[in-house]
């Protein structure tokens, strides 16, 4: 989307189906389409009438999400993202859409956005923080631009906290996951496990990212650019796969997993198998949040991934080479995401022993034991 240079309008680029691009053209004061181009008859008319409505939203909130919407700012983000900030910001507008911009100046309006956090977030922690957080986008947007002194809920505390490092799949249940898992869902648990990256980036993969000893790809939530040196096993598996389309995971009619209107479709069969195979209860989709988190899952093996990296002696610099982590977040990958598992247990004792700066450590013993002798003689002892 693409700020126009005409005055009172705005303007959106979209891609079409066929590849192509189409322009659309809204008036800015009233969101009303405008049709055709401008100079057109039918744009001039449209502007025109679309000038005659009193504006329903000027000076408030939802002229600042109204501008959010339109910026390169919320451009650049990927389509699933902006739906998701679309879904969130149809509920912000209803709740604080006719607050008044001047009132964002009052030192109180952040406690009204915080009690509206505390109240989702009693039965949605995470739905909570993700709203102000897409809120707290709008205004640090409006205050770049000037329409706002300063974001009023620059740096709030969320109320959501998920600690996964313990969520590791261990052999076992790789084993009964790809026992009896359709072959798609095979491909897909080995590109992860060796690869170490996030569901929305697997179903993003294309032949043209695969060129035999490397995966090159950019990370589609950081923008990060990743090179992956591909594992043995997994350039077998790659190398086996009928190529049906641009896309490498697909499904069994060889449609690709990932499409602009429905990327979850992947998600969804995984989840059915890990209930069938076991690793699932029944009536999982009907569990509470906080008991669904109990149970690993697709995204669980980007964590397996990097203890696994560890586990075989690689340092962090090596680790986020392989998953994308920056260098400035390595100090916390041990916390978010490494397990404490026997195996780096192992290597840990067996570099203690077999290491120079540790030899005084292992020549230790114990010796015999001396008993203390009396420094002076009673009387009478002979």
């Amino acid at each position: 989307m693409v700020k126009a240079k005409i005055k009172g309008v705005n303007t959106t680029r979209k891609r079409l189906a066929d590849g192509t691009v189409k322009t659309y053209y809204y008036h800015r004061d009233t969101g009303t389409p405008l049709p055709g181009k401008p100079g057109d008859p039918a744009f001039l008319a449209a502007f025109t009438e679309a000038e005659k409505i009193q504006p329903k939203d000027v000076g408030n909130v939802n002229a600042l999400i109204r501008d959010y919407l339109f910026s390169l700012t919320f451009e650049a983000k990927a389509a699933s993202t902006q739906r998701e900030y679309k879904r969130m910001l149809m509920p912000l507008g209803e709740k604080f859409g006719k607050l008044p911009i001047q009132a964002l100046e009052s030192p109180r309006v952040r406690g009204v956005f915080l009690g509206y956090q505390e109240e989702i977030g009693r039965d949605r922690p995470r739905e909570a923080d993700n709203r102000l957080s897409v809120l707290s986008a709008v205004f640090t947007y409006a205050a770049r631009k000037g329409r706002i002194r300063e974001n009023p809920l620059q740096g709030f505390e969320r109320i959501y906290s998920s600690d996964r490092s313990e969520m590791i799949w261990s052999a076992g249940d790789i084993t009964t996951f790809m026992q009896a898992a359709p072959l798609e869902l095979q491909q897909a648990h080995i590109l992860a496990l060796h690869t170490g990256q996030r569901y929305g980036d697997l179903i993003r993969l294309r032949w043209a990212d695969y060129q035999g000893d490397t995966i090159s790809l950019r990370q589609n939530k950081t923008k990060a650019r990743v090179t992956i040196h591909v594992s043995q096993a997994l350039r077998r598996m790659l190398d086996g796969i009928d190529r049906r389309g641009p896309y490498i995971l697909t499904r069994p009619d060889g449609r690709p997993w990932f499409t602009e209107g429905n990327d979850k479709e992947l998600g969804k069969q995984w989840s059915a198998h890990m209930v069938a195979c076991g690793l699932r209860p029944e009536g999982y989709a009907e569990l509470p949040k906080r008991k669904k988190a109990e149970h690993l899952r697709l995204n669980d093996l980007r964590g397996t991934a990097v203890t696994l990296l560890s586990e075989a002696g690689n340092g962090i610099p090596q680790i986020c080479a392989v998953t994308g982590h920056t260098l400035q977040s390595a100090t916390r990958i041990l916390e978010k995401y490494l397990a404490m598992t026997p195996a780096l247990s192992r290597a840990a004792i067996l570099a203690f022993e077999n290491s120079p700066a540790t030899q005084f450590a292992n020549r230790l013993q114990t010796g015999p034991q001396v008993a203390d002798q009396p420094k002076h003689k009673l009387q009478g002892d002979q």
